[in-house]
């Protein structure tokens, strides 16, 4: 009997992706990864279909949709941290070539398991699974025969059902056209939501006794997210619970959970990983401990990591205090962040080049912005400029000297038009063009140091990985600007500001400071202690 059984009197599509998943896991890990993640987008769209609580995000993939904000809430980040590992397997598989470990199909099937438990156990009318149901991976078929399904018809399959949910809602918009129908739909999809509300509740009240297995999830996620960003661990003992002495404590030694090395054999950072159900931040003093031991051994001071397996924390100690982050850093990043230890430059005494920038307001506004990186160790900042004052010069000008001084190495400029990135990749190429300036929205494949998007195409780039690598990690760029820092970028796209780590400057002439819309508080900034910088005719006006 397949252990996903507890499925199919009342989630029958999920049940069916399921079951195929699990019992491919050991005889075509590709396909299973495949089909776990399948099962997983049809659960998250039953639940945004059918639970009134969660609120539709910016747009309708399974990674917009499991970081929307109501579902976290709904589901906790234990379940978040499942997802994203069901998530980030079956990409991996359907995207990359290279053949996929039994050990990651199990992992994929394991932690669907128990969120197709936490679907039921919260939804189901009827009968629930025992709390004490339990994945085993021991009781997987091993199936003697079978065809290993290519790449290629895992992504023809894949595609299949992304059309047939399109068409399903092409068929649902056509039901809505005459007023009849949309108000007899709606009158049933309320029904539903109400009877789904109440069933929910009753199921909620009672106590959820069933172990989630979050300490395989926490290790899980922090191997996944650290493969996405190019680290492998074949040496036990060495790259992971890497033994280290001169602790404080009885017998002066103690073991790293991973580290980060260098071609050099030196260290470059290192994850100190908590128990799930705690604070991440709990690592904290552990973390330092270890890198002070790492740093009288070698002679170089790691970057500190430190995870709970959802939460993830980044300190560069010798620069920067604590900070979220959403994974972990890549080889050359990690290179650069500790040579920059040497080598940044101070931005006071650099030059700022008038070929670029003529006016004073202009060149005040960037020594402005400088002093808050340098000596306030700010990593956000806003610039309210009029319109027509020359805000993109500004900032080109700011991201010379940034580079020159060896502060940024990649730069990305973020506008919500079309019309605006060509323009902002025109001035680039002509103020900056050892920069090498390349506009995503016209050529997604190139490289340079200055990059100009649309939010959309850089939301849809983010997920992007070769070899299971991701192509822009969160230490990708070193700087992000925002044009027209007053639309467009709250709720929709301001997960692209959380995902990247890098240093913030928004543009705009006219600020928001609504409840739900408040551009002061996306830059970490009190109203009362921005100042409006202006044209000299303005001012005199």
């Amino acid at each position: 009997m397949s252990q996903f059984s507890f499925l199919q009197a009342e989630f029958a599509e999920v049940h069916e992706h399921a079951v195929k998943a699990e019992s491919l896991a050991l005889s075509d890990p590709r396909s299973a990864c495949f089909y776990a993640r399948l099962a997983l987008e049809v659960m998250v769209k039953w639940m945004y279909r059918h639970d009134r609580a969660l609120r539709s995000p910016y747009e309708t993939t399974l990674s917009a949709l499991i970081h929307e904000p109501t579902f976290r809430k709904l589901v906790g980040d234990a379940l978040v941290a499942k997802g994203k590992v069901v998530k980030g397997l079956g990409n991996a598989a359907v995207h990359e070539s290279k053949p996929v470990a039994p050990a990651r199909a199990i992992t994929a099937v394991r932690e669907l398991f128990h969120i197709s438990y936490w679907l039921v156990r919260t939804y189901a009318k009827g009968a629930k699974p025992a709390a004490t149901v339990a994945f085993s991976a021991d009781a997987l078929p091993h199936t003697t025969q079978v065809e290993a399904s290519t790449l290629g018809k895992l992504k023809e399959i894949a595609k299949r059902f992304e059309e047939a949910a399109r068409e399903r809602d092409r068929a649902e918009q056509l039901r809505l056209k005459s007023d009849g129908d949309r108000l007899k739909l709606e009158t049933e999809i309320r029904r539903l939501q109400d009877e789904i509300a109440k069933i929910k509740k009753a199921n909620q009240a009672i106590p959820d006794g069933h172990d989630y297995n979050e300490a395989q999830t926490r290790d899980a996620f922090i191997d996944l997210l650290l493969a996405e960003a190019g680290w492998t661990f074949t040496r036990p003992g060495h790259d992971t619970e890497c033994p280290i002495s001169g602790m404080p404590n009885a017998t002066g030694e103690g073991f790293v959970d991973y580290v980060l090395w260098g071609d050099d054999g030196r260290p470059l950072g290192l994850v100190e990983a908590k128990r799930t159900r705690r604070d991440a931040r709990e690592g904290q003093r552990q973390a330092e401990l270890y890198a002070d031991a790492l740093e009288r051994q070698f002679g170089q001071r790691p970057i500190i990591f430190y995870s709970n397996g959802y939460e993830h924390w980044i300190w560069d100690d010798r620069r920067y205090p604590p900070r979220p982050i959403q994974g972990f850093l890549k080889k050359d990043e990690l290179e650069l962040a500790i040579q920059r230890r040497a080598t940044r430059k101070p931005l006071a005494p650099e030059d700022i080049n008038s070929k670029i920038v003529e006016r004073y307001y202009q060149t005040r506004a960037i020594r402005r912005v400088a002093e808050a990186f340098e000596k306030d160790n700010l990593r956000k900042a806003l610039l309210v400029m009029a319109t027509g004052s020359g805000k993109t010069r500004t900032v080109i000008a700011l991201s010379d000297l940034l580079m020159r001084a060896n502060w940024a190495r990649r730069i990305l400029f973020l506008a919500d038009r079309v019309a605006l990135v060509n323009q902002a990749s025109n001035a680039f190429k002509a103020f900056l063009p050892q920069a090498s300036p390349v506009n995503l929205v016209t050529d997604k494949a190139a490289h340079g140091r200055v990059y100009v998007s649309t939010y959309p195409t850089m939301m849809g780039l983010i997920d992007e990985t070769k070899s299971g690598v991701r192509r822009f990690g969160p230490g990708h760029f070193d700087l992000i600007v925002i044009d027209e820092a007053h639309r467009s970028v709250y709720r929709k796209y301001k997960a692209i500001f959380d995902y990247f780590d890098s240093l913030l400057v928004g543009l705009t002439a006219t600020p928001k400071d609504e409840v739900d819309r408040d551009t002061y508080a996306l830059f970490d900034l009190e109203r009362r202690y921005t100042q409006k910088l202006v044209t000299p005719d303005q001012a005199a006006a």
